[in-house]
């Protein structure tokens, strides 16, 4: 039996605030800063460059990645940290290519992230070899999942509208028709129970700054299957990725295993961050966790919908095809949500017109879903969006 949720307690929510943008950046548990603190001020301070050795700073990017790698049904070993989430997709995509030399076609869906695409659509143009990025409607990837594909790259859960891919079936498609499958778990990982090893897809990247609280800029991981470990020749050979960085060869041997799958210097403060924001998952059944996020999506759909028809939903009804937010559509979204915001109620806008909520079970409970409904309905009905100083757009929405 799991801990129960949320676990509030753990973690520095502003007084008066209901954060519903968990799957934009997470909130700040409150074991970070002291982690951090001493990263900086014992490791980094006091022992300097010995921390490498000391502190074990060598060893932290493995140590996170099988955090992470029991999140999201990995097993150890299978995960390596480090660099964004643009570089793993890279990483990844330019991997998959590599084991389908015959192939010519990246398939994904036209309503996956921007940045998955536009990092694809440049390994096309640096390669040079006649690829193509080939984009279908979500509902349509399985029949477009054809012998032409060399890689299925896909994000499971929509950042629009939370519409949820089966990865499971996907991926039995894509392996039926030989090709390799590439997942972006970004809005899935500390959202969803998952289960990688499991399913069998070749590869997959995410995020640490959304549910898994890593904080703004906190490292990418990528997950590769075990048995690809050792065979995968990683298209960015980085120093840290060699097999022994320090011997200084003037030629690259890729790692062992994941780890061949780093590149650079490892961003020692946001490992720490993120290390110690990890603790707040412990005891938690991603199971319970899963349970308790249907609950509140659930409750703010049916509360939402009955106080504002206005809105009209953009998020799958059904549970089973949904992530863990829940998102409408309004002609004047960006406004309300800058309305909200100045009430308390955080979400964030997506263009053309979506008003998007996450939802954290971690702290978030039922309490907070209902009085966001609330002021929602406060916004809308009385078109408190009106206000002049809401029309103007921020560089980030």
């Amino acid at each position: 039996m799991g801990v129960s949720l949320p676990r509030k307690e753990l973690f520095d929510l502003p007084e008066g605030v209901i954060y519903l943008d968990g799957n934009s950046l997470g909130v700040l548990p409150k074991a970070v800063n002291a982690r951090v603190a001493q990263t900086i001020q014992a490791e980094w301070g006091h022992e300097l460059i010995r921390a490498w050795n000391t502190a074990d700073w060598m060893g932290l990017p493995t140590k996170v990645a099988n955090r992470i790698a029991a999140l999201i049904g990995a097993p150890d070993g299978s995960v390596a940290t480090g660099d964004t989430l643009s570089i793993k997709v890279f990483q990844a995509v330019a991997a998959g290519l590599d084991m389908r030399p015959d192939r010519k076609v990246i398939l994904s869906d036209n309503g996956n992230f921007p940045t998955d695409l536009y990092m694809a659509q440049g390994l096309i143009d640096t390669k040079g070899q006649g690829h193509e990025l080939r984009l279908a409607d979500p509902e349509d990837v399985m029949e477009a999942i054809t012998e032409e594909v060399a890689v299925v790259m896909l994000t499971e859960v929509d950042f629009r509208s939370g519409r949820k891919h089966d990865m499971v079936e996907v991926t039995k498609r894509a392996h039926e028709k030989g090709a390799v499958m590439i997942w972006d778990l970004a809005h899935s990982a500390g959202a969803l129970e998952l289960d990688l090893a499991g399913c069998n897809a070749e590869f997959a990247v995410g995020c640490s700054y959304k549910y898994l609280n890593g904080g703004p800029g906190a490292p990418a991981f990528i997950y590769v299957r075990p048995d690809l470990a050792e065979s995968i020749q990683p298209a960015l050979a980085g120093w840290l990725g060699h097999d022994a960085p320090f011997a200084m060869e003037l030629g690259y041997r890729p790692a062992m295993a994941t780890e061949r799958m780093r590149v650079g210097t490892p961003p020692i403060l946001q490992l720490a961050a993120l290390d110690a924001a990890l603790d707040a998952w412990d005891g938690v059944e991603m199971s319970d966790l899963r349970a308790a996020s249907v609950h509140l999506c659930e409750t703010f759909i049916k509360e939402v919908e009955a106080r504002c028809p206005e809105l009209e939903l953009a998020t799958p009804r059904d549970a089973a095809v949904r992530g863990s937010q829940v998102s409408f559509g309004f002609e004047h979204g960006y406004a309300a949500v800058q309305a909200l915001i100045d009430r308390g109620v955080i979400g964030d806008f997506r263009a053309p017109n979506i008003m998007r909520f996450g939802f954290t079970p971690l702290y978030i409970d039922e309490a907070d879903v209902i009085r966001a409904a609330e002021i929602i309905e406060d916004v809308i009905k009385n078109e408190l969006w009106r206000d002049p100083k809401y029309q103007v757009r921020s560089r980030v929405t």
